[in-house]
């Protein structure tokens, strides 16, 4: 569908609204790759090839972990430790037991939750790592806004 748009110089120009939507689109990507994360920490997870317990949480969790309240906060970065360590994680210290989910805000780790033993285990030590958050963004808070 075409339709008239006013230019600056003030002629009438047809323009393609599919066009719109995909410079709209376009725009909008490359505005957010300039912005800062509004949730600067994330939730790493040490996994390894033929893992077991790795492969339940793939099963259990993982396909909702980024819907989830949880998953928005700290969002899962995968480790494979196959792989060798990641060199922007050099300041964390590495770990050989899988799956171990690491709490990271800032760069700075806030905890570790070793294992997996189900889901209703999981959210709950999540939890308690999650509080760790809360309580690490309220200290700084805090400090930031003494005189």
């Amino acid at each position: 569908m075409l339709y008239t748009k006013p230019t600056l110089l003030g002629y009438m120009q047809l323009v393609s609204i599919g066009a719109c939507v995909v410079l709209r689109t376009a725009c909008i990507l490359c505005f957010s790759l300039f912005l800062p994360s509004v949730y600067a920490a994330q939730l790493i997870m040490i996994e390894e090839d033929h893992c077991p317990y790795c492969q339940r949480f793939n099963d259990e969790i993982a396909p909702a972990y980024p819907n989830t309240t949880e998953g928005k906060r700290a969002p899962l970065r995968r480790v494979n430790i196959d792989k060798g360590w990641p060199s922007d994680l050099a300041h964390i210290e590495p770990e050989t037991l899988t799956p171990t989910f690491i709490l990271v805000e800032n760069d700075r780790e806030l905890g570790r939750m070793y294992g997996y033993q189900g889901d209703e285990f999981f959210w709950f030590l999540l939890g308690e790592l999650l509080d760790k958050l809360d309580a690490d963004n309220m200290e700084t808070g805090s400090q930031n806004s003494k005189p």
